[in-house]
């Protein structure tokens, strides 16, 4: 079972760019309105994926990602995405032996930018980089999940 421990923040300022190694652009959309789980598909560059997460916010949730043929995530998204698709642009940043990904979202969720950390246990620790702000990890207004219904412009 795959599992991702994960934690959120927003973002002070744009020193961070300066430090970004690479970025993927992103439409991701949701296809289902469950309480057990989200399934998504996302699209970047020329690979499509499915995924599916417990639904339970928080730092710790199951997750499993398959890679699907690139048509097919285009089909998905246009066919059967709930609400709207998120579109953001992910940039890596490599900072004290951990990589953050800074989502900078577009669309209907223009100006929201978040940070997000992968780590291998809850308790795990880590510096954060000075660009950090608050962590949104328990809000559930920051998950994508959440964006679709409600996003960000509407706040």
């Amino acid at each position: 079972m795959g599992i991702e421990i994960e934690r959120k923040f927003l973002v002070k300022n744009d020193s961070w760019k300066s430090q970004a190694s690479r970025y993927v652009d992103y439409r991701q959309g949701y296809l289902n309105e469950i309480e057990a789980c989200s399934i998504r598909v996302r699209v970047e560059k020329d690979k499509a994926f499915l995924n599916i997460k417990s639904a339970k916010l928080g730092l710790c949730r199951h997750e499993y990602e398959y890679e699907i043929p690139l048509s097919e995530g285009h089909e998905m998204l246009n066919a059967f995405s709930l609400g709207a698709v998120i579109e953001k642009r992910r940039f890596f940043v490599n900072y004290a032996g951990h990589t953050w990904e800074i989502d900078v979202f577009e669309g209907d969720n223009d100006g929201l930018v978040v940070a997000e950390i992968e780590l291998s246990a809850e308790n795990e620790r880590f510096d954060l980089p000075s660009w950090v702000g608050d962590e949104v990890s328990h809000d559930p207004r920051y998950y994508n999940v959440c964006l679709v219904k409600h996003p960000y412009k509407s706040w």
